[in-house]
């Protein structure tokens, strides 16, 4: 290669490296999910070859079917529990990132649900939750609040907040730590001129602490809001969608389209639709934060 010059030597060798890694892409990113595309505009059982061209029959059937979209509804406790728990997670960190005796216990002892399995957290909450037996209903009782007491995971109205509370408990320790990073990362320079200058607590945490920390912020809503359209463990586990449908979510209804129903056509176009929206979500919030730092 004495004959090829080294600017032509360096690209050879950097497009060599790079071979490998993009055909791995290629074969399982990318090929998948045209397939997924291809397959979401047919009629497929997911065994036979053949495979009936239908259009935007798929589409058509999610967005008018309250059955599928309408289970959209179930998965806004998630969003709401969600938001909460990023404001939550935000208070401990600036808390935590204080001089506080015995912090660096508290930061593990909050983030410790979130290293522990997500099945074994979900068995884990069926005792607490209980009707007869659950610790909850046994607290509630303990300190005279006998009616509040019910079955938390068969009421209909309440069973979607019951299981994004337990989201709330397994991730807010890891949002937590996130936030407590991105405050550490902010000179304190900035806080002692705030100091001199003769401003509150609360105005540094509202003029200094909530800016700094908006890519973080926007970073950890996006991974929210993407979670909360995705949830399919604890229903799956704790109420199998339950009473009643009332706990099925979006994932949960396309996963049982695909391998129950044998309906690979239309769970796949199902499962387009839940990309689509995340990529809104995505572009709906950049627009927002962008707009704000204009």
């Amino acid at each position: 290669m004495s004959h090829i010059s080294y600017p032509l030597q360096r690209k050879l060798i950097l497009i060599s490296f790079l071979l490998l890694p993009l055909a791995l892409l290629a074969i399982f990113t990318y090929y998948p999910a045209m397939r997924l595309v291809y397959l979401s505009f047919t009629s497929w059982d997911g065994i036979s070859p053949v495979k009936e061209w239908l259009g935007l029959g798929n589409y058509i059937e999610i967005f008018t079917n309250p059955d599928l979209f309408g289970v959209f509804l179930h998965q806004i406790p998630y969003v709401l529990i969600g938001i909460i728990q990023n404001i939550v997670a935000i208070v401990f960190a600036v808390i935590l990132n204080s001089k506080l005796r015995g912090r660096n216990f508290f930061r593990v002892m909050l983030f410790l649900p979130f290293i522990m399995n997500a099945v074994a957290v979900a068995f884990m909450f069926q005792y607490v939750f209980d009707t007869t037996n659950g610790s909850l209903n046994g607290l509630l009782g303990l300190v005279g609040l006998e009616s509040w007491q019910q079955s938390w995971l068969g009421n209909a109205s309440l069973v979607n907040y019951a299981l994004a509370s337990i989201g709330f408990w397994r991730f807010m320790g890891y949002n937590m730590v996130i936030y407590l990073g991105a405050l550490q990362s902010i000179p304190g320079d900035m806080y002692e001129a705030a100091r001199i200058d003769g401003a509150s607590r609360f105005q540094m945490l509202w003029s200094l602490t909530i800016p700094n920390l908006t890519p973080i912020i926007s970073l950890n809503m996006f991974l929210t809001l993407s979670g909360a359209l995705a949830v399919f463990d604890l229903p799956f586990v704790l109420t199998k969608g339950g009473p009643a449908g009332a706990s099925e979510t979006f994932l949960f209804k396309t996963i049982e389209t695909a391998f129950q129903f044998n309906n690979y056509g239309l769970a796949s176009a199902m499962s387009v639709v839940l990309l689509l929206f995340t990529a809104i979500i995505l572009v709906i919030q950049n627009l927002v934060i962008n707009r704000k730092g204009d």
